[in-house]
């Protein structure tokens, strides 16, 4: 039986480009976001895990459920998947590094090999369907 890692993850698009994480120490992008605590809601989460890594306070009344992702979860064993319970929200502060996070940049569909598979998905979904291939 294969084992589920359960995320939340933020989607933000800024002219037709996905903000995108990169961890200390590795070399795979990702979208921000993290797992819940015990009793958290996927929003208490989500605000959490994103002011802990990229410093901005997500708002809570725009948040809004985008989609589910299942991959093969990234330099884990084969038999491991993530999903990533995936959200758009505004937020209000300065996007910057913050916690374990080494990097933030934003990327388009041309960009998708620096990502995670889950990533890889999300954009495909994301990209295709709201940019249009900006």
């Amino acid at each position: 039986m294969n084992k589920e890692i359960d995320k939340l993850a933020w989607v933000y698009l800024k002219e037709g480009k996905l903000l995108v994480a990169r961890s200390k120490n590795k070399a795979t992008f990702y979208i921000p976001g993290g797992k819940r605590e015990q009793e958290e809601t996927d929003e208490q989460a989500l605000v959490r895990e994103i002011k802990e890594e990229v410093s901005v306070d997500l708002i809570p009344g725009s948040i809004q459920y985008a989609q589910t992702f299942t991959a093969q979860a990234d330099g884990i064993k084969a038999d491991v998947n993530v999903r990533l319970t995936c959200y758009f929200a505004d937020y209000k502060g300065e996007l910057k590094v913050d916690a374990e996070i080494e990097e933030i940049i934003f990327i388009g569909v041309q960009d998708k090999s620096m990502c995670s598979i889950a990533t890889i998905k999300l954009i495909a979904y994301i990209l295709y369907n709201f940019i249009k291939n900006k």
